[in-house]
């Protein structure tokens, strides 16, 4: 089951505003969603939320997921059922993780901000700057912001490429840096699918010393006490849900010309969804879309955005590095996905084209490859998560997390578009 077409219309933001929960899609004879109840606590602001993740379950939509939203620093959510396998022989409990997918790419994003706000990272000078190496083939113009706004030209690996081959980060980077870029650094945003966390993550060794998952671990995850990780020991294998794959939609490479930004990084390399089972994806951490975690870890990571960088006494960001994610943003078609997206400082930032869930404003946030979503509203010092195991074919966002991200904002009495 590989990456979907980019035109997929269960993207963010594709679902009408009142989503049907499909018919009972659970196999015959195998517990209801009942005998696994909705855990956690909810504010009674929230109670529309919970009753939409109620609904899902019962309908078998969903299988197993957790859903978080902290407001103004503190968790007024955190819901979390269902099951963690699907044949429902183990419930969704709450220290279940499971592989999030691009989601991961706004934890890595932040680490790259922890070191613009401490002044050892500058957004405007070339990343060969701190990576001499990455100067090679024409990119010696690459900045760092281009990098973390997806906009750098190089959002994957020339071939020939596996999967396998990037799970060696210090060997993928090396490739990375070898390459030339395909296209003009800064003329557009093209989804940095895989090789963000590459990217980002050999700017943070080179910084720090530190290979990127050690340094979340150390300097956000553990200071904030989330339950995130890039790089996960064998010891918490056993609290892993595994995603259950989405139907298989073949991409349709015969409309993509071959030296297309899309085509390229859709081949460089292609991934399947199962590969997440494996102990060697789990350990490697890949920054892009390897972090294991759930929605309550992911929410108190990004809270840091919609928090004015603070939560819970722990200081990681200054409102100024906040601001600094909205300051200048793209604004196209973008060439790997084929959605209008704007890309702030490490986070797509609200677009009324492509997101109408999100109302506009000072929003940040992205999606995983099957639904899971974290959205970060500074307007409104609120952020949401969701994870889930079992994916629908989207690359960002899906009916479901459309649902619950409506339902949020309903909570709050934000309007969204329909």
């Amino acid at each position: 089951m590989s990456l979907p077409t980019p035109a997929d219309p269960s993207r963010a933001g594709a679902a009408p505003a009142a989503t049907p929960s499909p018919a009972d899609t659970r196999p015959a004879g195998v517990p209801t969603p009942a005998d696994a109840p909705v855990h956690g606590h909810v504010h009674e602001d929230f109670a529309g939320l919970r009753d939409e993740f109620e609904r899902r379950l019962a309908s078998g939509d969903e299988l197993g997921a957790s859903l978080a939203v902290i407001v103004d620093g503190e968790p007024v959510v955190d819901l979390w059922g269902g099951w963690a396998d699907p044949a429902h022989e183990r419930e969704w409990q709450r220290d279940t993780i499971t592989n999030v997918w691009s989601i991961s790419k706004t934890v890595t994003a932040l680490a790259a901000l922890v070191l613009i706000d401490r002044g050892e990272l500058d957004p405007e000078r070339p990343v060969a700057h701190y990576w001499p190496e990455f100067a090679a083939a024409g990119k010696e113009g690459v900045l760092v912001k281009h990098v973390l706004m997806h906009s750098s030209g190089v959002s994957g690996w020339a071939q020939p490429i596996t999967g396998a081959d990037i799970l060696d980060a210090d060997a993928a980077s090396a490739r990375l840096a070898a390459q030339p870029p395909w296209w003009p650094a800064g003329a557009a945003s093209g989804y940095h699918l895989l090789d963000y966390g590459h990217l980002v993550g050999e700017l943070v060794r080179r910084i720090t010393g530190r290979p990127l998952g050690a340094f979340v671990a150390e300097e956000i995850a553990g200071p904030l006490g989330a339950d995130f990780w890039l790089g996960l020991p064998e010891s918490e294998d056993h609290r892993v849900s595994n995603v259950v794959p989405p139907p298989p939609i073949q991409l349709d490479f015969a409309a993509m010309p071959p030296e297309s930004p899309a085509f390229k990084t859709y081949t460089g390399p292609p991934l399947d969804a199962e590969v997440t089972w494996t102990r060697e994806w789990r350990a490697a951490g890949v920054g892009g879309a390897g972090g294991q975690g759930n929605a309550r870890s992911v929410a108190r990571i990004n809270a840091l955005v919609s928090n004015g960088g603070e939560l819970d006494g722990v200081r990681l960001l200054s409102p100024a590095t906040i601001d600094r994610i909205f300051a200048e943003h793209t604004d196209n078609v973008d060439l790997v996905l084929g959605l209008p997206l704007r890309f702030g400082l490490g986070f797509a930032v609200s677009n009324p084209a492509s997101t109408p869930s999100i109302p506009e404003g000072r929003v940040a946030f992205w999606g995983g490859w099957g639904g899971s979503i974290v959205v970060n509203d500074v307007d409104r010092s609120m952020t949401f998560a969701y994870v889930m195991n079992r994916m629908s074919p989207g690359i960002i966002g899906s009916p479901r997390s459309d649902a619950y991200t409506r339902a949020v904002y309903a909570s709050l009495g934000a309007t969204t578009r329909a």
